[in-house]
């Protein structure tokens, strides 16, 4: 083979890596679209269930969610994990710790949505990472720079200012963003697949839950198998509802950087606010509108300063959607 023939295949296959490295993060950035979008428009699905309880509908998610992931994990012959993390008491008590606060986020989200309360549950998913920085302070000792300081300012003035718009604290919001910046930390800490962690934190839960739709049946309080076809059938969906937008992102996280996909997690906020004002008609009279303003200006203080690539681990992590973690 002369030396321009080889040139020539070297060069094919450069160009070759190339495409291939365009389409794969063609494929991650559709992935990540459609994964913030999915979680974007959970408030359209719960509220379908308004007529079952939210702790109902919770345990539901949770018995369904354990049942797909295990389907899931036996497709892809995923087993070996499990006895290693099992032999790892501190690991197991994470991620059982990470369950109890995923089902505090969907518990609460879930009744947020059932209380027509859809844009301050939107408003906490915007305030994540603000609770993920000031996280960072408390837990990991991390010293904020100027940025930082200015956009956790604007957070707390927002705060104050949706205290006085709604007559109280915020505290769905507050408590949204403080239980998934927690699972977040918990997940990472652990650092075990999405599918595996979600397996995990389902079955630990599985039991209560299980107990829990007996006593409502038994008590005659339960709304599945005692209303529509459709309505039993999504509450059976809740499963592959879960499971979906996590494998997508799954996809996505693997593919795409992680400053693209920081930002592509403000889609699922954006359009469950969207949800709640056009679609659910609730109010959002200026007086909020102006705290949310705020929250916008933090966030976008935070992203320029990672931009700037002065990051060190504090703002990695206020624009980093923790990959291992679900948002709803």
């Amino acid at each position: 083979m002369s030396v321009l023939d080889r040139r020539r295949r070297s060069v094919g296959a450069v160009h070759g890596d190339g495409e291939e490295t365009g389409r794969q993060q063609r494929l991650g950035t559709l992935a990540g679209l459609a994964a913030y979008s999915l979680w974007g428009v959970f408030p359209l699905v719960f509220h379908e269930l308004e007529g079952v309880g939210a702790l109902e509908i919770l345990m539901h998610r949770v018995v369904w969610s354990f049942v797909v992931v295990l389907a899931v994990l036996a497709v892809r012959r995923k087993g070996a994990w499990v006895r290693p993390l099992l032999a790892d008491r501190r690991r197991v008590a994470l991620l059982a710790a990470a369950g109890t606060l995923v089902a505090t986020n969907w518990l609460v989200y879930i009744w947020a949505v059932n209380e027509d309360r859809v844009i301050e549950a939107a408003l906490g998913y915007y305030i994540n990472p603000l609770i993920t920085v000031a996280l960072g302070v408390v837990v990991l000792r991390e010293h904020l720079r100027r940025a930082q300081v200015v956009a956790l300012g604007f957070g707390a003035a927002a705060v104050a200012v949706l205290t006085i718009a709604y007559g109280r604290l915020p505290w769905i919001a507050l408590v949204l963003a403080a239980s998934f910046a927690g699972y977040g930390y918990l997940k990472k800490s652990v650092g075990v697949g999405a599918a595996e962690s979600l397996a995990v934190e389902t079955a630990v839960l599985l039991p209560i839950a299980l107990v829990g739709l007996v006593v409502l049946e038994v008590g005659g309080d339960a709304g599945f198998l005692h209303g529509s076809g459709g309505r039993d059938a999504l509450l059976v969906s809740l499963g592959v509802v879960t499971a979906v937008p996590l494998l997508l992102f799954g996809t996505a996280a693997r593919r795409i950087p992680l400053s693209l996909l920081g930002l592509l997690q403000y889609l699922t906020p954006t359009l469950q606010l969207l949800c709640g004002v056009v679609v659910l008609d609730e109010d959002l009279p200026p007086e909020r509108l102006v705290g949310f303003v705020l929250v916008w200006i933090a966030l976008l203080l935070l992203a320029v300063d990672a931009f700037r690539g002065r990051a060190g681990r504090g703002v990695a992590a206020a624009v980093d959607p923790h990959p291992a973690a679900e948002p709803v």
